[in-house]
């Protein structure tokens, strides 16, 4: 009994050591992956709050009157609309 105690007791201390080598590795792996996303994610979020900006100024009433003036357009004083009679419409038989 104690030669059989002196025998898988050193390869048990060995296996239970490989194992945590093993799990400690896989823990370490993990941490980098998540502090990775994190930094990532941040980076993300800050170029999504500089491109909500960007898009508030170019959507801006300041931008579209600019636009507007530069645009070469006039202002419409009177609308005037083509009046068709009933009789004249074209019709598809």
């Amino acid at each position: 009994m104690n030669k059989k105690f002196l025998i898988t007791f050193p390869i048990l201390i060995l296996a239970l050591l490989v194992f945590y080598i093993f799990q400690v590795n896989v823990l370490t792996r993990e941490t980098y992956l998540i502090k990775s996303y994190e930094k990532k994610l941040t980076q993300l979020s800050l170029e999504n709050e500089t491109l909500k900006v960007n898009f508030s100024k170019t959507n801006s009433l300041v931008n579209l009157e600019n636009y507007l003036q530069n645009g070469n357009f006039e202002k419409v004083g009177q609308v005037k609309y083509i009046q068709i009679l009933g009789s004249q419409v074209a019709a598809n038989r």
